[in-house]
């Protein structure tokens, strides 16, 4: 295969109907612990919730028990993106997942009966 030539999924992985939420990212192949699989988000002021989805960020589903995890680019890059990679071996046939952590989401603020809002941990 042409090396040079734009492959928008691994070799080792396709888009089938998921049973966690309509269609998924499943390995073709046993993919060993560690491997990178390739961008799955690039930031990019302007776009909905500033993020780039490719293939593998628009159809990878959610865990709480993922089998990938995201790594951030390094500081130097011109870019910020994001590349799944594997968190253990993964079995032909398993579907790929990721816990959801992109995006932020703040939580709402309670207001006290005293009508006093209580202080706010600027950490979470």
């Amino acid at each position: 295969m042409d090396e040079t030539k734009y492959k928008p999924l691994p070799e080792s992985v396709v888009v089938r109907v998921s049973p966690i939420h309509g269609y998924g990212l499943f390995a073709i192949d046993n993919i060993p612990q560690g491997t990178d699989l390739g961008v799955s988000h690039i930031f990019a002021v302007g776009f909905k919730n500033n993020y780039v989805r490719t293939p593998l960020g628009g159809f990878i589903n959610h865990s709480d028990t993922p089998n990938c995890y995201k790594v951030q680019s390094h500081e130097e890059s011109v870019l910020t993106y994001y590349n799944l990679h594997t968190t253990r071996d993964v079995e032909k046939g398993e579907e790929l997942t990721v816990k959801y952590t992109l995006y932020d989401i703040r939580k709402p603020l309670k207001v006290a009966k005293s009508g006093k809002c209580p202080e706010v941990d600027e950490e979470e």
